[in-house]
């Protein structure tokens, strides 16, 4: 049929027009040695920089450490090793820090809504006071190692759903529209943070550790979102701080988990990277006229 067409001269010459190769007289699958002019290769391909996906992969490196303290400090205190008053102390150390650090980083704290938030959290605080009683008695009927495992979990599926992007954290001020992943990623830590709460004996010591739980699962992804904002050399060295703070609390708990970790650390922010960009070189895409037609429209008045 190809042959035919093409040897017949009163046929006018074919175009690509759409829905156009019956009323020319071709058929609908023909093609000519023009259609692969409009071919291109790998024009969406994103060009990867090693040192810039090693920069990123740091915000995942350092909120790892992050949870991994807290399970520190959650060891620990189960363990009768760290008290009340010293989780008392360390919770408002960790609130007086994390308001400094808005006041030096965010440009659009003003005095109104650090008062605004002052008293959020102060109601906050207050609340959280007043269901400890009920947090202590909330699992009395269910064994240890079932708590251990469940909390496990929940604190994987925080970790595999959180936004280390910063995506949906937005400024003081500014609209928040947080993802459904993001919530049950939040959701997830703070059932967790209530059932390590559980298991303590007091009012003082459920109410100082969920205070320090939720501290650190709700204002510490936005005061390290405003370092990075502020100056990604300081978000740098933080994160480099902070692991070694981890790394040798971790070191000083148990040998083979800080073995583990250390591991993890690695793979996340080195082997990762390298890892992205080797298959880069892999990655192949072909664009031409066989594809889906996207349809612009130019509305004018």
């Amino acid at each position: 049929m190809e042959s035919l067409v093409l040897e017949n001269p009163t046929r006018p010459k074919w175009k690509k027009v759409a829905y156009g190769g019956m009323q020319l007289g071709y058929d609908d699958n023909y093609t000519d040695e023009s259609f692969l002019e409009e071919m291109v290769m790998n024009a969406n391909v994103v060009k990867r920089d090693l040192s810039k996906v090693m920069r990123d992969a740091v915000s995942i490196s350092q909120y790892l450490c992050i949870v991994a303290l807290v399970g520190c400090v959650w060891t620990y205190t189960l363990e009768s090793i760290v008290d009340e008053t010293s989780l008392l102390f360390l919770d408002v150390g960790l609130l007086v820090l994390g308001f400094l650090v808005l006041l030096l980083t965010s440009q659009r704290l003003s005095l109104q809504v650090f008062f605004k938030y002052f008293l959020n959290i102060s109601f906050f605080i207050s609340g959280l006071y007043v269901l400890a009683p009920i947090y202590c008695t909330l699992t009395r009927s269910i064994s240890s190692d079932s708590i251990w495992a469940l909390t496990v979990s929940l604190l994987i599926v925080h970790l595999f759903l959180h936004d280390y992007s910063g995506s949906t954290i937005r400024p003081p001020g500014a609209l928040n529209n947080p993802t459904l992943t993001s919530n049950i990623s939040l959701n997830a830590s703070i059932v967790a943070s209530v059932l390590i709460a559980s298991r303590l004996p007091s009012r003082l010591h459920v109410f100082a550790i969920m205070l320090f739980s939720l501290q650190v699962f709700l204002f510490a992804p936005f005061v390290m979102y405003c370092i990075k904002k502020f100056s990604f050399k300081l978000h740098i060295v933080v994160s480099f701080i902070l692991t070694s703070i981890t790394l040798g609390i971790i070191f000083q708990l148990h040998l083979l988990l800080f073995v583990l970790f250390f591991g993890l650390l690695v793979f996340i922010t080195v082997v990762c990277p390298c890892w992205l960009i080797k298959m880069q070189e892999y990655k192949f895409e072909i664009n031409g006229p066989w594809d889906e037609a996207k349809l612009c429209f130019d509305i004018t008045e």
